[in-house]
């Protein structure tokens, strides 16, 4: 078995190109980035998601008693997976909605 002897200069190359090639994966992936931004425009000023739990919260709610909410079209929802997002200010005017004694 032949041995191998690393010297500092060789350890002082191997870093100064492994970190040129960190940098210019870096700059491809800012560039990619860039690109992409530059292509989806989403607005999403003024929307919050919140979670199943956080509305269960609000409303001092079961959870059997949000999914009768959401069937029966009361309450809108977003699903992505198996997660389930309320945007709040939906949240707001369901409450809002259903104000009663308003004088």
């Amino acid at each position: 078995m032949a041995a191998n002897i690393i010297t500092q200069e060789d350890l002082d190359q191997f870093k100064i190109e492994f970190f040129e090639e960190q940098k210019q994966l870096l700059q491809q992936f800012k560039e990619e980035l860039n690109g992409k931004s530059n292509q989806i425009k989403v607005d999403t000023i003024g929307i919050r998601w919140i979670k199943s739990h956080q509305v269960q919260r609000m409303l001092s709610i079961s959870p059997g008693t949000l999914q009768t909410l959401r069937i029966n079209g009361t309450m809108p929802y977003s699903k992505i997976g198996g997660s389930i997002f309320y945007a709040f200010d939906d949240v707001q005017n369901l409450l809002t909605s259903n104000k009663r004694n308003v004088r």
